[in-house]
């Protein structure tokens, strides 16, 4: 091929290869990679390799002219279908749910999902201070936490009020340290946080409030803290602390500071101590 027919070639692929063709490109990439996560350390990656195998003796038959294996093959793939269907339910219930859990769907759903986070976090904190069970919630704002939920042991579960009353209750071996909440997940339990210097932080305060309030002060995170000695729950935002929280004040904190945040970070109340 000459050099003039090369040109003519790469000017007419370059006109046929528009801006669609990109989105195309990179729309179909990102949903393998989705899948390649979802599926890593999984036994789907076993399936996925017999299925490419299929696949492979496919098109192999096909050049060889092996008649017999082809039309096995063709015939095979409508029932190999319903079996990963059957075979596979709950890692396709998780795909799903993952999928569901992207940031662009999410855009439609945050203002329930912020309702729900709320009212569980508020009646998780109500039992616990009935029950005088310390606890210590950290929940994740603009500012990622990953680095103390990889210091943890990683939950990734639904959020309930069960779960959290259960992860706190004396005896539990996630009890000791700090639940973090990711969205609408308990991404990990048994964490440990910073504890603040802060020379003016009062002295009546344990190792738990002290730990709000460091969190608090290196990232936007708001932190839930329930006392073991007197039940009293408080709140820690921005490296100060309100304490003495009803369960309507709470509800309402946690509603500005939490649904606000996720289209801008909140400042703390004008009534926060430190003492």
């Amino acid at each position: 091929m000459r050099m003039d027919d090369l040109t003519a070639w790469g000017t007419s692929l370059a006109a046929r290869f528009g801006w669609r063709d990109v989105v195309d490109i990179l729309i179909v990439a990102i949903v393998i990679y989705e899948i390649l996560k979802l599926i890593r350390g999984t036994r789907a990656v076993q399936m996925a390799l017999g299925a490419g195998l299929l696949v492979g003796m496919f098109y192999l038959s096909s050049w060889a002219h092996l008649s017999t294996v082809n039309w096995l093959i063709r015939n095979m793939v409508g029932y190999v279908v319903f079996a990963l269907i059957v075979l596979f339910q709950t890692d396709i219930r998780r795909a799903l749910a993952h999928f569901g859990r992207a940031p662009f769907i999410r855009l439609f759903t945050r203002t329930d999902d912020a309702d729900e986070v709320i009212e569980e976090l508020t009646v998780a904190a109500t039992m616990l201070s009935g029950q005088r069970i310390g606890a210590i919630i950290a929940v994740e704002r603009e500012i990622g936490l990953r680095n103390f939920i990889e210091a943890g042991i990683p939950l990734d579960a639904t959020l309930t009020y069960d779960l959290l009353v259960t992860v706190f209750r004396p005896g539990s071996p996630l009890h000791d340290g700090a639940v973090i909440i990711q969205g609408d997940r308990v991404a990990a339990a048994a964490c440990f946080l910073p504890l603040t210097v802060n020379p003016f932080v009062g002295k009546d305060f344990g190792t738990r409030h002290r730990a709000a309030i460091g969190l608090t002060e290196e990232t936007d995170a708001v932190a839930i803290v329930v006392s073991e000695e007197t039940g009293t729950v408080s709140l820690a935002l921005g490296g100060q602390i309100e304490r003495g929280l009803n369960v309507d004040e709470l509800r309402a904190r946690l509603r500005e500071l939490v649904s606000a945040a996720r289209s801008a970070p909140a400042r703390p109340a004008a009534g926060s101590v430190y003492d």
